[in-house]
């Protein structure tokens, strides 16, 4: 299967997504940053593919993920983020060995995991999506230096769930924004196991 980000982007930023309990979302939102009781103590995740974060908070239902937040950040910190990713699994082809996989693992401070995309129903597509875990030492930079926006995604992640439910794939198609493939330099791409855009 292809490994390729996939992402709504432009020239400067590119759009996360988190999901989040209500009063973590709430409160960034009011605040227009991350704020208590967000934990800047805490590895935070980040996923460009709302059909998987979909998939993964059951539609902005499961409990603890009811609110879904896009995240804007800029290209530059997202960029810093993969360059600084060690993988969560060991692949000869970039640490040589399991060992040297481990020493590299426990010392990042940013994790990346590549996973089966999703259909809006939830079926596994022929191509992973990615996910990147924000470590501590990094978070506040995340927070404070690459974040340019924030937008509540909740009520229109909802609709598009029940569209799903109610047989309207095609029309809950229509309400994702675009995600196209996001250029990354050729070592980058290696280094994270990417397949060429």
């Amino acid at each position: 299967m292809i490994r390729q980000i996939r992402a709504d982007f432009d020239a400067t930023s590119i759009v996360v997504y988190q999901a989040y309990p209500a009063a973590v979302a709430d409160a960034a939102l009011a605040a227009g940053r991350f704020v208590p009781p967000f934990s800047f103590t805490r590895m935070t995740w980040i996923k460009p593919s709302l059909r998987w974060l979909m998939h993964r908070s059951n539609g902005a239902r499961k409990p603890g993920q009811e609110r879904i937040l896009a995240v804007r950040i800029t290209r530059a910190g997202w960029e810093r983020a993969l360059a600084r990713a060690v993988l969560t699994a060991p692949d000869p082809t970039v640490y040589g060995s399991s060992a040297a996989w481990n020493r590299q693992f426990e010392a990042a401070d940013v994790h990346l995991q590549w996973d089966p995309e999703r259909s809006l129903r939830g079926a596994a597509l022929n191509h992973y999506s990615i996910q990147v875990g924000i470590g501590r030492t990094l978070i506040r930079t995340f927070a404070d230096e690459w974040l340019t926006g924030l937008t509540d995604l909740t009520p229109a992640v909802r609709k598009i769930a029940d569209l799903v439910r109610a047989g309207q794939v095609a029309k809950a198609q229509r309400l994702l924004s675009p995600e196209r493939p996001y250029p990354l330099d050729p070592a980058l791409a290696r280094r994270i196991r990417a397949d060429p855009s």
